[in-house]
């Protein structure tokens, strides 16, 4: 009998050591099932951060990128407005040439309508040199008192000639003048380069004018050269991030991945934990049953729960 009760036991033993073998493993595998998945999941927020803080170093750099490119186009509007000043400028400068030249051709005329006036020998009775020839003669002492060394007595006498000479210009220049013809073409004369003159000057004011607009408008093109260089070296960066905080949102969306696969895994793993619960209790259930019967059989009396446990268990 001990023999035979020794066999039937065994059985059970190995049935319930394989249950609660079962059960420890799984208890194992979702302790490192859990364990992987912190870690995994600490990894996925670590590539979160990463890009979280590419995202805003982006949106920085882009930020940067327009501010620059906005002062750039500024700069490049001011240097288009001093580009039309400077075109406008030389126009006039263009234009105000020609009325120059044009008065300054009416001097060249005017000049050569009084030479022969100038140049008339209408003095020949008098024996008179004429004008021309006594400015040759003033410009020649004046050069030699200002160039040669002198005696005092030979300097005064020069100084005495040109006072002679420029009194006697004087007042030939005031008779040549007193001509009725002569006259009208001096004053004409004199209108002619006071208009030459003046257009002249306007020609010299608008065309540092234009010098000035022209030097802005490099300036501002120098400048948004410059700026628009460091809105480059923005861009370049800003997409630079941009990728980089891209790549770790690939990385953090694979490890959300993976840890989603973790946590329906650990559910597969409670569920089959749940399973070898039930197997150990309807094998503990079996179990107790079997001691029952065994105490029927050896003839002790059973309570209803016994009877109950007979019954849910199959031996009744």
């Amino acid at each position: 009998m001990a023999t035979e009760e020794k066999t039937e036991n065994a059985p059970c033993e190995t049935e319930e050591s394989a249950v609660e073998k079962t059960a420890v493993e799984s208890e194992g595998e979702l302790v490192e099932l859990e364990e992987k998945r912190g870690i995994v999941n600490e990894d996925a927020e670590k590539h979160r951060r990463l890009r979280d803080e590419l995202n805003n170093q982006t949106k920085e750099w882009k930020a940067k990128r327009d501010a620059l490119n906005g002062q750039v186009r500024e700069l490049v509007d001011e240097a288009g407005k001093c580009r039309e000043e400077r075109d406008s400028l030389n126009q006039k400068v263009r234009e105000t040439k020609e009325l120059r030249d044009e008065w300054n051709q009416k001097v060249t005329a005017l000049k050569e309508q009084l030479a022969p006036f100038r140049n008339t020998e209408r003095n020949d009775e008098k024996n008179e040199v004429p004008v021309k020839q006594l400015k040759k003669q003033l410009q020649d002492l004046e050069y030699t008192q200002q160039t040669k060394p002198l005696g005092k007595d030979k300097e005064n006498e020069i100084i005495k000639q040109i006072s002679v000479l420029a009194k006697e210009i004087a007042e030939r220049e005031k008779s040549y003048e007193q001509n009725d013809e002569v006259k009208g073409l001096v004053g004409q004369l004199r209108e002619a380069k006071a208009q030459a003159e003046t257009y002249h000057r306007q020609v010299s004011e608008y065309a540092e004018k234009a010098q000035a607009a022209h030097d802005k408008m490099i300036g501002f093109y120098e400048q948004a050269d410059k700026l628009r260089k460091e809105a480059d070296a923005a861009q370049a960066k800003f997409i630079e991030c941009k990728q980089a905080a891209d790549e770790e949102h690939k990385k953090h969306i694979e490890q959300i991945k993976t840890v989603h696969q973790m946590d329906r895994d650990t559910a597969g793993k409670n569920r089959d934990k749940g399973g070898n619960r039930t197997k150990k209790r309807d094998f503990d259930n079996k179990k107790e049953a079997k001691e029952i019967f065994e105490r029927f059989k050896a003839g002790d009396k059973l309570s209803t729960e016994d009877l109950m446990a007979l019954q849910k268990s199959g031996y009744l």
